[in-house]
């Protein structure tokens, strides 16, 4: 099993038990002691892999036939196009699942700020004999 494919699993399994998708990545991150983007990036290639999906660098690949027909010709472009409409999608969906990690982290921040503000100016206070502006 690779580290995508182990990744991808133990993403599902927190997920399954309540964890939103951006902490369980967070959580990996932490425990694989990686930058959350490459806890993201082998998430969705162990995705691809466990649905089956190609995921070498290399789309297409070139028959063994020593002549090129019309017909082999435009499969071979229709399975290009087709290969870029499913990245286009993909992409789409991997971007709409950063916006939702970054409108979490942004509640989280948003929550956290006032007593946070209220900490750091009482210390100053306490430093300087100042009143707390509340």
């Amino acid at each position: 099993m690779t580290k995508a494919q182990q990744t991808y699993e133990r993403i599902e399994a927190l997920v399954a038990r309540g964890t939103d998708r951006a902490a369980a990545f967070e959580q990996l991150a932490k425990e694989y002691r990686q930058p959350l983007h490459s806890v993201r990036s082998a998430y969705y290639v162990g995705r691809k892999q466990a649905n089956g999906e190609d995921t070498s660098t290399s789309r297409l690949r070139r028959s063994r036939k020593r002549e090129t027909t019309t017909e082999d010709a435009v499969e071979r472009a229709i399975a290009s196009l087709e290969n870029s409409i499913a990245d286009i999608a993909s992409e789409v969906e991997a971007a709409a699942e950063r916006a939702l990690e970054a409108s979490a982290e942004h509640e989280a921040l948003k929550a956290s700020c006032g007593p946070r503000i209220e900490a750091i100016q009482a210390k100053i206070a306490a430093l300087t004999g100042a009143e707390v502006n509340a």
